[in-house]
């Protein structure tokens, strides 16, 4: 029996559309959780997680004596539009704990690159305030 154009073509369809799912094509990928930790940056320290990495008493009084309202790397509002302040802990050993308010995920890489330069902004509101 010899098959029409019209068949064949729905028969190279389907062959397609499973050789994508035996393959993984088209399958939904779960967006990559936010980041937790990092490796060590410039200066020797490291940004992690504060939910992970401070206490809940300590956490609260930093952030209630956060002296910036705004992201330090953007310049956007904590909690404004990019959703709820992202707070993390840096941690360079022998030194306290630092909380590092962010406006979302996104400034975490540009903050690593020059930690000194975010923190004495953060230093300078302080002194301010």
């Amino acid at each position: 029996m010899k098959l029409t154009t019209l068949p064949r073509l729905a028969l190279v369809l389907a062959s397609f559309a499973l050789l994508g799912l035996a393959t993984g094509c088209g399958k939904s990928e779960t967006p990559a959780p936010a980041k937790t930790t990092a490796a060590p940056a410039a200066g020797g320290g490291q940004l992690l997680a504060a939910k992970t990495a401070a206490t809940p008493d300590w956490l609260a009084k930093e952030i209630a004596a956060y002296p910036l309202t705004t992201c330090t790397v953007s310049g956007d509002k904590l909690g404004g539009s990019m959703g709820p302040a992202q707070d993390y802990v840096w941690r360079v050993a022998g030194q306290p704990d630092r909380l590092v308010r962010f406006c979302c995920n996104d400034c975490l890489d540009d903050f690593q690159k020059t930690p000194a330069k975010f923190l004495a902004m953060i230093d300078t509101a302080k002194a301010k305030k």
